[in-house]
């Protein structure tokens, strides 16, 4: 008996009723943050992939914060990885969309992830793709047409990049080291850690640095992040960086 309480989806059908998609992710503005200004939001809710929403600075914006979207949380590493190096001018994220000719004859569009521009104008495109993708004849032959067809004035090079390649822990230190490097600058800590790191003969961990510098684990913490960044320390960034991590000088 169904009584008007009752869907009769429910008498018969075992699996899921089909819903409608809960459509893309919008972000309302943010005071004293620039908005995205990508060609395409990539961000929705996804069961296969960690979509990411973050803020950056670049020279390019002033310094002043703006958000980006990534479609992977390996595509936003790699944007980390580039908003810590000194010689990035700006990062955008899905920059721009173009047709191109798909290997099988038909046309498609494709938006960039990532677009970086160096201090010296060079800007290049990059495709991020995970390993088991990449190591298909069709995925080759369609990074090919896209870069074929990438318009002249919009990039110098095009790059291709193994999300695999980023690790959980990579993932994580390259977020912390962007927040420490570009939200959190802490010059007159970085100096005196610096300055006690030639002094350290022995450095093998971290927390030896504590022994010798009259700052707070915190700082030192954020200052060695920095340092890393910038190539200062050494560590194995496929574990999550600690007090306690293995970490050495550049030049040992």
């Amino acid at each position: 008996m169904i009584d008007e309480n009752t869907i009769d989806h429910d008498t018969w059908a075992y699996g899921l009723p089909k819903t409608r998609s809960a459509g893309k992710i919008e972000l309302g503005p943010i005071h004293g943050v620039l908005p995205f200004t990508g060609v395409r939001n990539p961000i929705s809710v996804s069961s296969t992939s960690q979509k990411v929403m973050l803020p950056y600075k670049t020279e390019a914006n002033n310094w002043m914060p703006r958000v980006g979207a990534a479609e992977s949380a390996a595509e936003a590493a790699v944007a980390e990885e580039a908003l810590i190096s000194p010689d990035i001018y700006d990062v955008e994220f899905q920059p721009v969309e173009f047709e191109y000719s798909y290997p099988a004859g038909r046309k498609r569009k494709h938006t960039i992830d990532l677009r970086l521009t160096f201090r010296n104008g060079l800007r290049r495109f990059v495709f991020v793709r995970n390993r088991a993708s990449l190591r298909k004849p069709e995925t080759q032959e369609e990074i090919e047409a896209i870069w074929l067809a990438t318009p002249p004035s919009e990039a110098h090079e095009f790059a291709v990049v193994e999300a695999d390649a980023y690790s959980r822990p990579r993932r994580e230190n390259l977020r912390r080291m962007h927040r420490a490097v570009c939200f959190e600058p802490d010059p007159i800590a970085d100096q005196i850690v610096t300055d006690a790191l030639w002094d350290i003969s022995a450095l093998w961990r971290m927390s030896d640095i504590s022994k010798v510098v009259d700052l707070s684990r915190a700082r030192i913490f954020d200052t060695c992040l920095r340092l890393l960044a910038n190539g200062q320390l050494g560590a194995n960034l496929d574990n999550v960086i600690c007090h306690h991590s293995r970490v050495w000088k550049a030049s040992a």
